[in-house]
């Protein structure tokens, strides 16, 4: 595995954080003060994004994207996620970036023509409905909504929650029960049997859409609503998300890294007892824990990366990273907010909104505890080796 960048990917990165530094973080701040613009805004920042050839970095070129190769898109993300506007810039966030995966490889043309293209554009949203209030979630096998058989078609049965993005999604792939077994249907937001109850409130606010709850009841959908094959919803869902796992890590990872520049940038200009910040060794302690934790990130997003290059699957080191980035990321937040001090704390910088915004982190695309249960079991029973 060769670690150094090619001229084109060094370039590529160059450009992202010339993008992030002239027209994104200047943003941040009118974002904060009004959320209820953070679609807008991403929108106005899409069309500079484009202009700029940077748009759909995780797309092949025949699609309209940049056709980067994993490992090239791993450091493209991590570039954008300096700012919690940079992915939703380039059109390369969740949840769209990791249902525009599933739709390219199972989708038909006509299911592409319908959904996948307007998303590619930016034109509307989508959602991916699989969560259920004590039903499916981190353990899948525990899903209860239902799809029962109608002439020609479907009537979805159920209720789905803590679904990214519903507010304002132009349709949802929606995971259900049919005869044939878990199935994965596309619906429109449109449909009468298909109900947004509320947005949940969180502690994260920085998601377009948020987080809804939705009702499916008597949700009638035709045959050509079917994602790929009936039954194979549970094949179609990991295929979804190992790569988002590891995408999400890229981005996350981008947040652990502007959050430890801004506080290296504060401890070499705030002085304390006599001196900097940056001469206390137990700031500068905090400071090295933070670089060797992102590296060691960086290095296990960079090979499961490689290995999605190579066709190889990466469910075992997807589970990894996802835990260790997770967690790397919010100790690297939370020093950077004991660094800063009251600064830290204020939303004068993003470190206190970073704090927010990352600690779901280590639930969202399956819980640390799942993760680390499932490694346990794949490294006890199948030999793998350390």
């Amino acid at each position: 595995m060769e670690f150094s960048l090619d001229q084109e990917t060094e370039a590529l990165r160059e450009r992202v954080r010339a993008f992030l530094e002239e027209a994104v973080i200047p943003r941040e701040k009118e974002a904060a003060e009004n959320l209820d613009r953070l679609e807008t805004l991403s929108q106005e920042l899409q069309g500079e994004a484009k202009r700029r050839g940077l748009f759909l970095p995780h797309m092949p070129k025949e699609l309209g994207g940049l056709g980067l190769s994993w490992r090239q898109l791993a450091v493209v993300l991590e570039e954008a996620g300096r700012s919690l506007l940079g992915p939703k810039a380039l059109n390369a966030s969740a949840p769209d970036e990791g249902n525009m995966h599933l739709l390219e490889k199972v989708a038909t043309p006509e299911q592409k023509r319908r959904y996948l293209y307007p998303l590619l554009e930016g034109e509307v949203r989508s959602a991916f409905a699989m969560t259920e209030p004590m039903g499916a979630g981190a353990d899948p096998n525990l899903l209860k909504a239902t799809a029962q058989r109608k002439g020609k078609g479907f009537v979805l049965e159920g209720r789905k929650w803590f679904i990214t993005g519903a507010e304002g999604a132009a349709f949802f792939i929606v995971l259900a029960k049919a005869e044939e077994g878990p199935t994965m249907f596309l619906v429109d937001r449109e449909n009468p049997g298909l109900r947004l109850l509320r947005s949940i409130p969180t502690m994260d606010h920085w998601s377009v859409g948020g987080h809804g709850e939705l009702v499916l009841e008597g949700c009638e959908v035709g045959e050509e609503a079917v994602l790929g094959e009936a039954g194979k919803g549970f094949q179609y869902a990991e295929l979804r998300l190992d790569p988002a796992r590891l995408t999400h890590c890229m981005r996350w990872l981008g947040v652990g890294v502007r959050a430890t520049e801004l506080a290296q940038e504060y401890a070499l200009k705030r002085e304390s007892f006599g001196k900097r910040l940056a001469e206390h060794q137990g700031v500068q302690f905090m400071i090295a824990d933070s670089h060797m934790e992102l590296h060691a990130a960086r290095l296990m997003v960079w090979h499961a990366a490689w290995k999605l290059d190579r066709g190889e699957r990466i469910r075992h080191e997807a589970s990894m990273a996802k835990v260790f980035v997770a967690e790397a990321v919010n100790r690297a937040v939370d020093r950077a907010v004991q660094i800063t001090g009251g600064l830290g704390i204020s939303e004068d910088i993003p470190l206190s909104i970073f704090y927010r915004e990352v600690r779901p982190f280590r639930i969202y695309d399956g819980p640390s505890e799942v993760h680390r249960a499932s490694i346990g079991k794949r490294v006890l029973y199948k030999g793998l080796r350390p």
